[in-house]
């Protein structure tokens, strides 16, 4: 885990770092593991009061590894963290599958989370952001649900958590584009807690503040905060059971290769 993600806890704060910068924090299938675990460590923390999810070097995390697209274009593969034929459908985590508790895992922990975003937050990248409670924002930080460029739908629980953080249309926008939009765009969406010169330092400052409170009293504002949400079972399988289908398609393999080859691409209806 420590080659993907570092964790260190400190006066309750657990200060988590994805620490592959020389890929901007690009999502493999290592990366997807060590999420999963990091959560699974910090759920069973007593000490741990808030966490603060950040990313080393230029970026928060740019996405699924383009080595899994490279493979797609070559072998129609479908690249699904975990192995060539993973059955996406197949809830692995209570309501979740194995890369969607990569995100979820975070909604799930029983203490306050916070992403401190900068650089690029884009596809899964810009859904593990959406696990947190908070997202604090660098002013020249970007954007985007970008999984339509690669044939592909959102399917790491961003879609039942954007639907409870934006109205309709700016989803469907988001989504159906897979536009690149601004941390002043995040803030009007409603998807930006707080735009900041530096967003990890706030959010460590927060986390303090927070974890300076009645441990108890944090735990259960958590538990009535996330109880509020509408049951996520149906909405995180309806993800599942779409990006099953498109994966390896004639269509989503043909938008991989038109993008990596950098050419119009040719869809057949």
């Amino acid at each position: 885990m420590e080659e993907r993600v570092s964790i260190s806890i400190s006066e309750g704060v657990a200060d988590v770092r994805l620490v592959r910068a020389d890929k901007m924090n690009a999502l493999d299938q290592a990366m997807f593991e060590a999420l999963v675990a990091a959560t699974d460590r910090l759920s069973k923390e007593k000490r741990v009061r808030v966490v603060v999810l950040s990313g080393e070097g230029r970026a928060f995390c740019a996405g699924l590894d383009m080595g899994r697209f490279a493979a797609m274009k070559e072998t129609g593969g479908n690249g699904i963290p975990g192995g060539e034929n993973r059955d996406l459908t197949k809830r692995t985590h209570g309501h979740a599958n194995f890369p969607q508790q990569a995100v979820w895992g975070w909604r799930q922990l029983p203490v306050p989370v916070i992403a401190a975003v900068h650089g690029v937050a884009f596809g899964g990248g810009f859904q593990l952001s959406l696990g947190a409670d908070m997202r604090f924002l660098s002013a020249d930080a970007r954007m985007s649900v970008m999984e339509i460029k690669w044939g592909l739908v959102p399917d790491m629980a961003g879609t039942p958590i954007l639907a409870s953080l934006v109205r309709d249309d700016i989803l469907r926008d988001l989504t159906y584009t897979g536009r690149i939009f601004s941390a002043q765009e995040a803030m009007s969406y409603g998807l930006a807690t707080r735009i900041c010169d530096d967003p990890r330092a706030t959010a460590l400052e927060v986390a303090r503040e927070i974890a300076g409170k009645s441990p108890d009293a944090i735990r259960a504002a958590k538990r009535l905060l996330n109880n509020l949400s509408v049951d996520p079972g149906p909405a995180l399988l309806a993800e599942s059971v779409e990006q099953q289908k498109l994966i390896g398609s004639a269509n989503q393999t043909e938008a991989v290769r038109s993008n990596l080859e950098k050419r119009e691409a040719r869809y057949v209806d």
